[in-house]
């Protein structure tokens, strides 16, 4: 069974901190910056639904993609254009707690270049049981990446597909060329 849904940014984030900071540098032990303002991520609703055009790119992608979380996911190339809005798909549905705003979700991911599948970054390159902590409603990853989370079951894989303005946009870090869409492929490992 796949969840199909589609996150719209319904908030501003600063862009000097959303588009700036990589992804692998998202977790501070600096508690300056641990004491920000946290930053509102809406829950998907029923209205949010994609429409068949957005869905498709996802859906290829996702058909694809390992569901055994003991290995590591590959992101497929795709020749479909890239959706213009974020599009998440469930390869596994989890069937533990749910990550929401407020919570912190630990989990393992593989980045890569939409229609290419070019890796850019991955958790799994720094030991398959390493995690990346989240805060969602933090602000402290790219957008559509928090976004992508918030919904997900512990125990669940999802593929989520950004757009550039929901990534980095035209202030990309080193590595990641101007104006990127982005594809995530996400194992929720836990949530505290």
């Amino acid at each position: 069974m796949s969840h199909r849904t589609v996150r719209r940014t319904l908030l501003a984030v600063p862009l000097s901190i959303a588009l700036s900071l990589p992804l692998a540098a998202c977790a501070s032990d600096d508690p300056a910056e641990q004491a920000e303002a946290p930053v509102e991520v809406e829950a998907p609703t029923e209205d949010d639904e994609a429409t068949a055009v957005d869905e498709e790119p996802v859906e290829e992608v996702a058909a694809e993609v390992s569901t055994d979380l003991s290995v590591r996911p590959e992101v497929p190339p795709s020749d479909a254009p890239a959706p213009t809005e974020l599009v998440t798909e469930d390869v596994v549905v989890g069937d533990g707690a749910e990550a929401t705003v407020g919570s912190t979700a630990q989990v393992k991911y593989v980045g890569a270049f939409y229609g290419t599948g070019e890796e850019f970054d991955a958790s799994w390159d720094r030991g398959e049981d390493e995690t990346l902590p989240v805060p969602l409603g933090a602000g402290r990853v790219i957008p559509g990446f928090e976004q992508g989370i918030v919904g997900m079951q512990v125990g669940g894989r999802r593929v989520i597909t950004i757009p550039s303005d929901l990534a980095y946009g035209d202030q990309p870090p080193a590595g990641i060329p101007v104006d990127a869409d982005l594809v995530f492929v996400v194992d929720l490992v836990s949530v505290d």
